[in-house]
Parts: C-alpha cells; sequence; structure tokens
C-alpha cells in the first residue's frame, strides 16, 4: 500500500493556528516553559467528555535529541526521507506489512530509475536497542527485491550483533548520533528544512501504524482513562495507545514493530 507523500511543508510556529495538547503532554511542557496556556475554549470531538488544556505548541528552534523525543514516528520517517532527498536520491514512502513505512531510495542517475537502489528501515525508539532479529528482517526484504544495499535508521541504538549482522550483509546503520551528525553536515537552509519537517502540522500526535491516519484522544468508558484510538475504529482498525509521555517517540513501536 503506497502512503501520499506530499513535498514537505513549513510549520506554522507559534503564531500559527493554535493546537490542542493531551493533559499530561501540555503539563509537562508548561513546567519546563516552553508552552503558556490560554484561555479555555469549548472541547472538540471525542475530547468532549475529556477536558484539555489548550496552549500553543513550541517547536524547537535547533537539532538536539529532544526535537526525536517530542516528535511523533511518522514525523521522524519523514525527516529521514527528507534527508535521504537532499542527498539527491528520488524517494518513495511504502507501507509494509505489519504496519509502519520503508523508505526507498531511487537513483536520479541510474538508466533504470524505476530500479530501487536502497531501502530505509526506520526505528523511532529511545528505551531499546534495535537487534538482530530487526536487521534480519531488512536483510530479507532487501533478498526478495534484489537489492545489494540497505539503511537501518534509528533514534537508538544497535546491539553489538545487529551491528556484526549489518556489516556482513550491505547495511549501513545509523543510530541517534549519526543521524545528528548527518543533519550537521547539510548547509543551514538544509537544517532549517529539515527542522520544518519535524514540526510539521501535529507532530505531537501519533499517526497510527497500520492506516496512516492521526490517531484522536479518547476516553475509556470504564475507568476514565485516556488514550489515542484509530478514527477507523470500530471499522475493523483496533490500534490502541496509552497517553503517556513515551508514546511521542515510541508507542507506535508496539502495533507496528
Amino acid at each position: 500500500m503506497p502512503w501520499r507523500h506530499d513535498p514537505p511543508a513549513h510549520a506554522t510556529g507559534v503564531d500559527g493556528e493554535r493546537e490542542r495538547l493531551p493533559r499530561a503532554i501540555a503539563a509537562r511542557l508548561i513546567r519546563e516553559g516552553r508552552i503558556a496556556e490560554l484561555p479555555p475554549g469549548p472541547p472538540a470531538g471525542d475530547a468532549a467528555n475529556s477536558p484539555r488544556l489548550r496552549v500553543a505548541p513550541v517547536a524547537l528552534d535547533r537539532w538536539s535529541r529532544e526535537v526525536f523525543e517530542l516528535i511523533e514516528w511518522r514525523r521522524f520517517e519523514v525527516v529521514v526521507e527528507t534527508l535521504f532527498a537532499q542527498a539527491g536520491f528520488a524517494t518513495r514512502a511504502q507501507a509494509h506489512e505489519g504496519g509502519g513505512v520503508d523508505i526507498w531510495l531511487h537513483s536520479s542517475h541510474h538508466a533504470s530509475g524505476d530500479v530501487p537502489v536502497s531501502i530505509v528501515r526506520c526505528k523511532q525508539w529511545t528505551r531499546q536497542k534495535v537487534g538482530v532479529g530487526e536487521a534480519r528482517e531488512l536483510r530479507a526484504l532487501m533478498a526478495q527485491h534484489g537489492i545489494a544495499h540497505g539503511q537501518f535508521v534509528t533514534t537508538s541504538d544497535f546491539s553489538a550483533d545487529a551491528r556484526e549482522f549489518a556489516a556482513a550483509n550491505g547495511i549501513g546503520l545509523h543510530d541517534v548520533d549519526g543521524v545528528l551528525r548527518l543533519i550537521a553536515s547539510r548547509d543551514p537552509a538544509q537544517q532549517a528544512e529539515l527542522l520544518a519537517v519535524a514540526f510539521d502540522g501535529e507532530w505531537w500526535r501519533p499517526t497510527c501504524a497500520r492506516c496512516g491516519v492521526k490517531l484522536v484522544e479518547r476516553t475509556a468508558r470504564e475507568g476514565g482513562r485516556e488514550f489515542w484510538g484509530c478514527e477507523n475504529d470500530p471499522r475493523g482498525c483496533r490500534t490502541k495507545l496509552p497517553m503517556r509521555r513515551e508514546h511521542r517517540s515510541e508507542g507506535a513501536k508496539e502495533d507496528r514493530r
């Protein structure tokens, strides 16, 4: 299932449209002085029975690990795709089995431009390393399509056996520090473009790994627990994520990886 990938749009910033953040996220950002609480407004949509703090989300103005901790997983993958596009590749994002997106790289200088020259797989994890099992999955996909070189990008790190397997099987590895080095190697205008891509749209709201749509805020009928749910539920997708700090950087992993 191909995913639509429009040219990256620039973030609107704090002077743009006011957004609504879940209470847990908003409270932490207010404590840290990153956002200011706005006058109360009427609730909307599924959140009608679960009040939210109205705030203006604040995007960071420079690259750091914290950017990856704040943005949701799909934003991270679009940043990676833009990085490779800046390097001269034609890119195509495509959903893979089990949920999530792979980035297919095509050479603009190759005679057979429609033939991919590499596949990029991303993992926006923070609490665990990417292991050899994930590296083997990428290698199997490469073999299936006759691709000799792949790339694995993560906001975490790789286990020793994953690094050993990758080195022997044509897979380039980019951990969080490697990604930041790649970004730092771009000129200032390109770095600004990447930051705008990271904080574009509802950068804090998780995307459903199966459907490719933004999850919505829901409240459990019993207990009043807040969680993220797919808007396609109950029409087939049962994706649910707990509404906690970790879901911004790791939650989608639970359903798609």
